[in-house]
C-alpha cells in the first residue's frame, strides 16, 4: 500500500523580531542558530523526513539573507520557493496577508509553521494532512499549554477535537502553537498584497465550527527573547 502523498508547506519568516534585538538587527529571526544551525532548518529537515517536497518561505525583513543561507532546498531533498513581501510590497503583510500572497505557490491545503518556533518532536504527518484535506475544516491547529508569556491562552479544545474560543464552562484555554494545517478558504477575501492578521479569521472559523485541533504534548518553544534563544542551546 503506497504512502499518502504529503502537502506543500508555508514557513512564516517575514517578521522583524523586535524582542530579539540586537540579534535580529543583522540576522532574520528564523536564521538565528539553534544547536549550530539556523532555526528554520530544523523545520525544513522535519518536513523533508515527512515526505513534503515543496516549501514556500515568506520573507520581508532582511529577506536577501534567506536564499544565500538556504539555497534552493536540494540539500534537504526539497524545492524552496520564496514569497518576497519586502521586495514586492515594501514590508511584511502580517500572517493572513502573507498566506494570501503565497497561495498561488501552495494549492488548496497546506502545512503552516512559524519559522521562529522550536518543536523538535513534531511530525508533519502525511496521513493527518490527507485527513484534513478530506474534511470541511478551514484549519487544524496544534495547541500547547499556556506559556508564561501568554497565560490567558487563545482557544479551548473539546473532547471531539473541535477548537472554540474560551468561555465560561469550556475546557482550560490553550495557546496556538503556530503549527497548523490550513485550507485556502481561511483567507478568503484577503486581497494579495494587503495587510491582514490571521487571528480574526481563526476566531471566525472557530465560531462557525470549522476549526479542528490537537493538543501538542511535546517540547515546544516560541523563541521571542535572547534569553529564550540562549536557553535552547543547552
Amino acid at each position: 500500500m503506497s504512502q499518502a502523498p504529503n502537502l506543500k508547506a508555508l514557513i512564516l519568516a517575514a517578521g522583524r523580531g523586535e524582542r530579539l534585538r540586537p540579534l535580529t538587527d543583522h540576522t532574520p529571526k528564523p536564521l538565528l542558530p539553534v544547536h549550530g544551525q539556523p532555526m528554520i532548518t530544523w523545520h525544513l529537515a522535519a518536513l523533508a523526513r515527512a515526505g513534503v517536497r515543496e516549501v514556500v518561505i515568506n520573507t520581508a525583513w532582511l529577506e536577501d539573507r534567506f536564499a544565500p543561507a538556504l539555497g534552493d532546498g536540494q540539500r534537504w531533498g526539497l524545492t524552496l520557493h520564496y514569497s518576497m513581501e519586502g521586495r514586492d510590497h515594501g514590508g511584511a503583510l502580517e500572517t493572513a496577508g502573507g498566506i494570501a500572497k503565497a497561495l498561488p505557490l501552495l494549492g488548496e491545503c497546506f502545512w503552516l509553521v512559524s519559522g521562529d518556533i522550536v518543536a523538535p518532536g513534531f511530525t508533519f504527518d502525511a496521513e493527518t494532512a490527507q485527513r484534513f484535506a478530506a474534511s470541511g475544516d478551514d484549519a487544524h491547529l496544534w495547541l500547547v499549554p499556556n506559556p508564561d508569556f501568554h497565560p490567558r491562552g487563545d482557544f479551548a479544545l473539546d473532547a471531539a477535537g473541535r477548537v472554540q474560543r474560551p468561555a465560561e464552562g469550556h475546557p482550560t484555554p490553550l495557546t496556538y502553537a503556530n503549527l497548523a494545517l490550513v485550507r485556502a478558504s481561511l483567507v478568503a477575501g484577503v486581497t494579495p498584497g494587503t495587510h491582514a492578521p490571521l487571528g480574526p479569521r481563526l476566531f471566525a472559523a472557530a465560531a462557525a465550527g470549522r476549526l479542528g485541533g490537537s493538543l501538542w504534548p511535546g517540547a515546544w518553544q516560541n523563541v521571542g527573547t535572547p534569553a529564550q534563544l540562549a536557553a535552547l542551546q543547552g
